[in-house]
C-alpha cells in the first residue's frame, strides 16, 4: 500500500533533538501512530513501535507486540527497550452511548494509561505522551455528566496522569486532540472517510442533523503537537488542546467534501438520529502555542482537499 503523505519537512532544531533516540510509540499501527512513527524515522529516531500484532518495519522501527492493558507485558516492554520518551496512543476509540462499551474502554483506555505511567516512575526521566480527546470534561464544566463511555475513560486518564506526575515525579503531559482527518487508512466508520469514500463511490453519505459543530484538526499537524511535546520539558504535567480553536459543522464539512469531489450525489441529513450528549468540543490552542510553540498549519478544504485525492488514489 502506498504511503499516505510524504512526511512534513521536519522543524529546525527537530532532526537534531530526534536523532538517536530511544522512543516507544503504542497504538503505531492506528491512524496517528503510523503517522508518527513514519515522522520519527524520518527524524532519525529509534523507533520501537508497540501493536497488537506483527507488522512489517517499513521506516527502520523495530516492532513489539504487546497489549498495554497486560501490567507484566507492559513493565517487561519498558524494561527491554529504555524509552527516553513514550508516545501512548494505544486506544479504544468509540463514540457510541453503548453500556457494554464501559468495561472494553475502561480495560483499554484506562488500565493501559496506569500500567504504563507505573512502569515508567521506575525510569526517572522518560517522558511520556498521551493522546487525550477534547471529548474529556474540563474543570470549568462542572458537574456536567461525560458523553460517553470513551469520554469518561480519557478523562479519568488524565487525572492519573496528573496524579503520577505530582507525587512521583513522572513527566507526562496529555494532550486533548480534536477531530482528527487526514490521508492514510484509517476507520472507515469515521465522518471524513466515510462520506469521501461514499461521494466517490456515487453514494449519499447518510447523517444526522449534521448541526454539531467540531473542531478539525490534520493529521500531520497532530504529528506535530506529539513532537512538541516530546521535547518541551514545561508539558510535563499540563494537558494542552491540539485543535484549531475554530468550530465547523458536520454539514458544512460534508458539504465542502462533497464540493471537493464534485460528484452529482449529495448527502442525506436526517437519516440517522444524533446522539445524545453530543455537543461542540471546541479546542483553545493558546497553551499548546504558548508553551509547545505549536500551531496548526493545515486549513481545512485543504486538509480536506489531500485526504480526497489519497482515497481516489487508493480506490481506482
Amino acid at each position: 500500500m502506498r504511503s499516505p503523505v510524504p512526511a512534513h519537512a521536519p522543524v529546525h532544531g527537530a532532526e537534531d533533538h530526534w536523532r538517536g533516540r530511544r522512543v516507544l510509540v503504542t497504538g503505531a499501527g492506528g491512524f496517528i501512530g503510523a503517522h508518527l512513527v513514519r515522522r520519527l524515522g524520518a527524524l532519525g529516531a529509534r523507533v520501537h513501535a508497540v501493536g497488537r500484532r506483527v507488522r512489517e518495519s517499513t521506516d527502520g522501527e523495530t516492532w513489539h507486540v504487546a497489549d498495554v492493558a497486560d501490567e507484566g507485558a507492559v513493565e517487561k516492554l519498558v524494561t527491554s527497550v529504555r524509552p527516553e520518551v513514550v508516545f501512548h496512543l494505544a486506544s479504544e476509540v468509540a463514540g457510541a452511548r453503548d453500556p457494554r462499551l464501559v468495561l472494553p474502554m475502561l480495560h483499554s483506555n484506562l488500565t493501559g494509561v496506569v500500567n504504563l505511567l507505573t512502569a515508567v516512575a521506575g525510569a526517572p526521566g522518560t517522558r511520556v505522551v498521551l493522546a487525550g480527546s477534547l471529548e474529556e470534561l474540563r474543570p470549568e464544566e462542572g458537574d456536567r455528566a461525560p458523553s460517553s463511555p470513551y469520554a469518561v475513560s480519557k478523562w479519568a486518564a488524565d487525572g492519573y496522569a496528573r496524579m503520577f506526575h505530582h507525587l512521583w515525579g513522572v513527566q507526562v503531559s496529555n494532550l486533548r486532540i480534536g477531530m482528527v482527518y487526514g490521508p492514510g487508512p484509517q476507520d472507515t466508520r469515521k465522518l471524513v472517510p466515510y462520506a469521501a469514500l461514499s461521494l466517490l463511490r456515487g453514494q449519499e453519505p447518510e447523517l444526522g442533523s449534521g448541526t454539531r459543530e467540531l473542531d478539525w484538526v490534520y493529521v500531520d499537524d497532530v504529528v506535530d503537537a506529539f513532537l512538541a511535546a516530546g521535547e518541551t520539558p514545561d508539558a510535563a504535567g499540563r494537558a494542552f488542546d491540539i485543535g484549531t480553536g475554530k468550530g465547523t459543522s458536520i454539514r458544512d464539512t460534508v458539504d465542502l467534501l462533497s464540493r471537493i469531489v464534485g460528484g452529482r450525489i449529495g448527502p442525506r441529513y436526517g437519516a440517522l438520529t444524533d446522539r445524545p450528549l453530543d455537543s461542540a468540543r471546541i479546542a483553545d490552542p493558546a497553551p499548546a502555542s504558548e508553551i509547545l510553540g505549536w500551531r496548526p498549519t493545515v486549513g481545512l478544504e485543504e486538509g480536506l482537499r489531500r485526504t480526497v485525492e489519497w482515497f481516489a488514489r487508493e480506490n481506482d
